[in-house]
Protein backbone atom coordinates (compact mmCIF):
# COMPACT_ATOMS: atom_id res chain seq x y z
CA UNK A 1 0.00 0.00 0.00
CA UNK A 2 1.39 3.53 -0.90
CA UNK A 3 2.16 5.75 2.27
CA UNK A 4 0.11 8.52 0.72
CA UNK A 5 -2.95 5.95 0.98
CA UNK A 6 -3.42 7.47 4.91
CA UNK A 7 -3.67 10.89 3.85
CA UNK A 8 -8.19 10.20 3.50
CA UNK A 9 -10.35 12.76 2.02
CA UNK A 10 -13.89 12.93 1.98
CA UNK A 11 -16.13 14.03 -1.30
CA UNK A 12 -17.06 17.65 -0.81
CA UNK A 13 -17.13 20.18 -3.28
CA UNK A 14 -15.08 23.46 -2.38
CA UNK A 15 -18.19 25.82 -2.21
CA UNK A 16 -18.03 27.63 1.24
CA UNK A 17 -16.45 30.49 1.34
CA UNK A 18 -13.46 30.56 3.85
CA UNK A 19 -13.98 32.34 7.04
CA UNK A 20 -10.22 33.28 7.42
CA UNK A 21 -7.73 35.15 5.79
CA UNK A 22 -5.08 32.88 7.38
CA UNK A 23 -4.31 29.95 5.80
CA UNK A 24 -1.33 28.65 8.91
CA UNK A 25 -1.19 30.74 12.46
CA UNK A 26 2.01 28.85 14.28
CA UNK A 27 2.08 29.61 17.51
CA UNK A 28 5.20 28.80 19.51
CA UNK A 29 4.90 25.50 18.01
CA UNK A 30 7.46 22.33 18.22
CA UNK A 31 7.58 18.90 16.90
CA UNK A 32 9.53 15.97 18.12
CA UNK A 33 10.08 12.55 16.23
CA UNK A 34 11.39 9.78 18.30
CA UNK A 35 11.79 11.32 21.29
CA UNK A 36 14.21 14.01 19.35
CA UNK A 37 13.07 17.50 19.27
CA UNK A 38 13.16 18.21 15.63
CA UNK A 39 12.49 22.07 15.39
CA UNK A 40 11.04 24.44 18.15
CA UNK A 41 9.45 27.80 18.51
CA UNK A 42 7.72 27.84 15.28
CA UNK A 43 5.84 31.22 15.87
CA UNK A 44 4.25 32.83 12.12
CA UNK A 45 1.34 33.16 10.65
CA UNK A 46 0.64 32.24 6.18
CA UNK A 47 -1.88 34.33 4.56
CA UNK A 48 -4.35 32.49 2.36
CA UNK A 49 -3.28 32.74 -1.48
CA UNK A 50 -0.11 32.38 -1.15
CA UNK A 51 2.38 30.27 -3.35
CA UNK A 52 5.07 29.10 -0.46
CA UNK A 53 8.19 27.24 -0.64
CA UNK A 54 9.31 25.38 2.23
CA UNK A 55 13.29 25.26 2.38
CA UNK A 56 16.11 24.09 4.78
CA UNK A 57 18.98 21.42 4.61
CA UNK A 58 18.27 17.98 4.58
CA UNK A 59 17.45 16.86 7.76
CA UNK A 60 15.86 19.94 9.16
CA UNK A 61 12.74 19.00 9.46
CA UNK A 62 10.39 20.31 6.13
CA UNK A 63 8.46 16.90 6.12
CA UNK A 64 8.07 16.77 9.62
CA UNK A 65 6.48 20.43 9.02
CA UNK A 66 3.92 19.13 6.61
CA UNK A 67 3.30 16.32 8.62
CA UNK A 68 2.31 18.43 11.64
CA UNK A 69 0.28 20.67 9.21
CA UNK A 70 -1.75 17.58 7.71
CA UNK A 71 -2.53 16.45 11.66
CA UNK A 72 -0.72 13.14 11.09
CA UNK A 73 1.83 14.12 13.71
CA UNK A 74 0.85 16.49 16.62
CA UNK A 75 2.73 19.20 17.66
CA UNK A 76 4.75 18.90 21.14
CA UNK A 77 4.12 21.75 22.56
CA UNK A 78 2.01 25.58 21.25
CA UNK A 79 -1.09 26.14 19.24
CA UNK A 80 -1.48 25.55 15.27
CA UNK A 81 -4.54 26.44 13.45
CA UNK A 82 -5.29 25.40 9.85
CA UNK A 83 -8.09 27.53 8.28
CA UNK A 84 -8.81 28.11 11.64
CA UNK A 85 -9.29 24.80 12.76
CA UNK A 86 -6.82 22.24 14.25
CA UNK A 87 -4.80 20.13 11.99
CA UNK A 88 -6.58 17.33 11.05
CA UNK A 89 -10.01 19.04 11.73
CA UNK A 90 -9.31 20.56 8.00
CA UNK A 91 -8.83 17.36 5.81
CA UNK A 92 -11.28 18.83 3.67
CA UNK A 93 -9.77 21.92 2.98
CA UNK A 94 -6.17 20.28 2.02
CA UNK A 95 -5.05 18.37 -0.80
CA UNK A 96 -1.66 16.38 -0.07
CA UNK A 97 1.40 15.25 -2.76
CA UNK A 98 3.47 13.28 -0.82
CA UNK A 99 7.16 11.94 -2.46
CA UNK A 100 7.37 8.88 -4.08
CA UNK A 101 3.28 8.85 -4.36
CA UNK A 102 3.05 5.81 -6.59
CA UNK A 103 5.33 3.71 -4.98
CA UNK A 104 3.38 0.35 -4.48
CA UNK A 105 0.37 1.36 -6.67
CA UNK A 106 0.78 -2.17 -8.33
CA UNK A 107 0.94 -2.51 -12.14
CA UNK A 108 -2.85 -2.43 -13.26
CA UNK A 109 -3.62 0.74 -11.36
CA UNK A 110 -5.51 3.59 -14.25
CA UNK A 111 -4.67 7.14 -13.70
CA UNK A 112 -8.18 7.82 -13.42
CA UNK A 113 -8.62 5.42 -10.76
CA UNK A 114 -5.72 6.86 -8.40
CA UNK A 115 -7.40 10.73 -8.78
CA UNK A 116 -10.67 9.04 -7.77
CA UNK A 117 -9.18 7.75 -4.86
CA UNK A 118 -7.89 11.17 -3.82
CA UNK A 119 -11.58 12.37 -3.57
CA UNK A 120 -13.48 9.12 -1.68
CA UNK A 121 -10.00 7.55 0.45
CA UNK A 122 -10.84 4.30 -1.02
CA UNK A 123 -8.17 1.84 -1.92
CA UNK A 124 -7.89 1.89 -5.40
CA UNK A 125 -11.27 2.72 -5.69
CA UNK A 126 -12.75 -0.66 -6.20
CA UNK A 127 -16.60 0.31 -5.12
CA UNK A 128 -18.95 1.96 -7.75
CA UNK A 129 -18.52 5.82 -8.22
CA UNK A 130 -20.84 7.63 -8.10
CA UNK A 131 -21.71 10.22 -11.56
CA UNK A 132 -21.04 13.11 -9.45
CA UNK A 133 -17.67 12.12 -8.10
CA UNK A 134 -16.91 10.74 -11.94
CA UNK A 135 -17.50 14.50 -13.04
CA UNK A 136 -15.20 15.61 -10.10
CA UNK A 137 -12.63 13.47 -11.19
CA UNK A 138 -12.49 14.77 -15.00
CA UNK A 139 -12.62 18.14 -13.38
CA UNK A 140 -9.29 17.73 -12.09
CA UNK A 141 -7.76 15.65 -14.81
CA UNK A 142 -8.52 18.51 -17.13
CA UNK A 143 -7.51 20.97 -14.68
CA UNK A 144 -4.28 19.30 -14.85
CA UNK A 145 -4.05 19.02 -18.49
CA UNK A 146 -3.76 15.40 -17.82
CA UNK A 147 -7.41 14.19 -19.86
CA UNK A 148 -5.58 12.28 -22.72
CA UNK A 149 -4.33 9.40 -19.70
CA UNK A 150 -6.78 8.88 -17.84
CA UNK A 151 -7.13 5.28 -18.83
CA UNK A 152 -3.65 4.99 -18.82
CA UNK A 153 -1.76 2.19 -16.70
CA UNK A 154 0.15 4.22 -13.91
CA UNK A 155 3.14 2.01 -14.48
CA UNK A 156 3.60 3.48 -17.88
CA UNK A 157 3.19 7.20 -17.36
CA UNK A 158 6.35 9.18 -16.99
CA UNK A 159 7.56 10.94 -14.33
CA UNK A 160 5.93 14.17 -15.21
CA UNK A 161 2.57 12.35 -16.13
CA UNK A 162 2.63 10.75 -12.93
CA UNK A 163 3.12 14.21 -11.06
CA UNK A 164 0.34 15.33 -13.14
CA UNK A 165 -1.57 12.85 -11.72
CA UNK A 166 -0.74 13.26 -8.13
CA UNK A 167 -1.66 16.88 -8.21
CA UNK A 168 -5.07 16.11 -9.69
CA UNK A 169 -5.52 13.54 -7.21
CA UNK A 170 -4.86 15.90 -4.45
CA UNK A 171 -7.06 18.71 -6.22
CA UNK A 172 -10.15 16.32 -7.09
CA UNK A 173 -11.84 17.41 -3.58
CA UNK A 174 -11.68 21.12 -4.47
CA UNK A 175 -9.02 22.15 -1.54
CA UNK A 176 -8.45 26.05 -0.33
CA UNK A 177 -4.61 24.76 -0.40
CA UNK A 178 -2.12 22.13 -1.78
CA UNK A 179 0.99 20.66 0.18
CA UNK A 180 3.45 18.99 -2.03
CA UNK A 181 6.41 17.23 -0.89
CA UNK A 182 9.34 17.27 -3.39
CA UNK A 183 7.19 17.63 -6.62
CA UNK A 184 10.12 18.30 -8.58
CA UNK A 185 12.73 14.95 -7.63
CA UNK A 186 13.24 13.29 -10.19
CA UNK A 187 12.57 14.70 -12.95
CA UNK A 188 13.92 16.39 -15.91
CA UNK A 189 14.22 19.84 -16.85
CA UNK A 190 11.63 20.17 -19.26
CA UNK A 191 9.17 17.98 -16.87
CA UNK A 192 10.44 20.62 -13.98
CA UNK A 193 9.57 23.24 -16.05
CA UNK A 194 6.05 22.59 -16.93
CA UNK A 195 4.85 21.48 -13.32
CA UNK A 196 6.17 24.72 -12.14
CA UNK A 197 3.94 26.05 -15.09
CA UNK A 198 1.08 24.30 -13.74
CA UNK A 199 1.28 25.36 -10.24
CA UNK A 200 1.20 29.09 -11.05
CA UNK A 201 -1.35 27.97 -13.21
CA UNK A 202 -3.39 26.38 -10.84
CA UNK A 203 -2.88 29.57 -8.19
CA UNK A 204 -3.93 32.12 -10.77
CA UNK A 205 -7.05 30.20 -11.66
CA UNK A 206 -8.23 28.89 -8.84
CA UNK A 207 -6.64 31.21 -5.80
CA UNK A 208 -5.52 27.63 -3.86
CA UNK A 209 -2.98 27.96 -1.71
CA UNK A 210 0.38 26.26 -1.97
CA UNK A 211 2.77 25.06 0.04
CA UNK A 212 5.79 23.19 -1.70
CA UNK A 213 9.16 21.63 -0.33
CA UNK A 214 12.06 21.85 -2.74
CA UNK A 215 15.55 21.22 -1.95
CA UNK A 216 16.13 23.55 -5.14
CA UNK A 217 14.46 26.90 -5.27
CA UNK A 218 15.78 27.88 -8.61
CA UNK A 219 12.98 26.54 -11.00
CA UNK A 220 10.54 27.97 -8.32
CA UNK A 221 11.90 31.30 -7.90
CA UNK A 222 9.68 33.20 -10.46
CA UNK A 223 6.41 32.06 -9.14
CA UNK A 224 7.13 32.34 -5.36
CA UNK A 225 6.06 35.07 -2.61
CA UNK A 226 7.51 33.70 0.70
CA UNK A 227 8.96 30.43 2.55
CA UNK A 228 9.07 28.78 5.38
CA UNK A 229 12.75 28.54 5.98
CA UNK A 230 14.25 25.97 8.50
CA UNK A 231 17.36 27.73 10.29
CA UNK A 232 19.28 26.66 13.95
CA UNK A 233 16.12 24.38 14.41
CA UNK A 234 13.56 26.97 14.27
CA UNK A 235 11.01 27.63 11.32
CA UNK A 236 10.13 31.40 10.22
CA UNK A 237 8.01 32.80 7.71
CA UNK A 238 9.19 35.42 5.10
CA UNK A 239 8.85 37.01 1.38
CA UNK A 240 10.51 35.40 -0.71
CA UNK A 241 12.71 38.83 -1.34
CA UNK A 242 13.65 38.62 1.77
CA UNK A 243 14.93 35.14 1.81
CA UNK A 244 16.72 34.65 -1.37
CA UNK A 245 20.01 36.41 0.37
CA UNK A 246 23.42 35.40 0.21
CA UNK A 247 23.47 35.89 3.88
CA UNK A 248 20.61 34.09 5.04
CA UNK A 249 20.95 31.35 2.32
CA UNK A 250 24.49 31.33 3.25
CA UNK A 251 23.66 30.30 6.73
CA UNK A 252 21.11 28.24 6.02
CA UNK A 253 22.42 26.10 3.94
CA UNK A 254 26.10 26.05 5.43
CA UNK A 255 27.76 26.53 2.29
CA UNK A 256 28.63 30.04 0.22
CA UNK A 257 25.51 30.70 -1.81
CA UNK A 258 25.45 33.47 -4.26
CA UNK A 259 21.87 35.01 -5.74
CA UNK A 260 23.13 35.96 -9.28
CA UNK A 261 20.66 37.34 -12.48
CA UNK A 262 19.81 35.80 -15.81
CA UNK A 263 21.12 38.34 -19.21
CA UNK A 264 16.58 38.49 -18.30
CA UNK A 265 16.64 39.78 -15.16
CA UNK A 266 15.67 36.24 -13.13
CA UNK A 267 17.03 35.47 -10.37
CA UNK A 268 19.08 31.91 -9.56
CA UNK A 269 21.03 30.59 -6.80
CA UNK A 270 24.62 29.13 -7.18
CA UNK A 271 27.48 27.75 -4.74
CA UNK A 272 30.39 30.46 -4.54
CA UNK A 273 32.82 27.37 -3.65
Amino acid sequence: MPSWSRWERRSVSRSEPLATTTALAFTDVSAVRGGRVIWSHATFDVPTGGLVAVIGPNGSGKTTLLHVVLGLISPASGHLEVFGRRPGQANDCVGYVPQHYADGSGEAVRAADVVLLGLTGRRWAFARSTAAQRRQVDWALAAVEATGIADRRLSTLSGGQRQRIAIAAALVARPHMLILDEPLASLDLRSQRDIVALLARLHAELGVTILVVSHDLNPLLPILDSAIYLLDGHPHYAPIDDVVDDALLTRLYGIPIHVAHTPQGDRYMRSAL
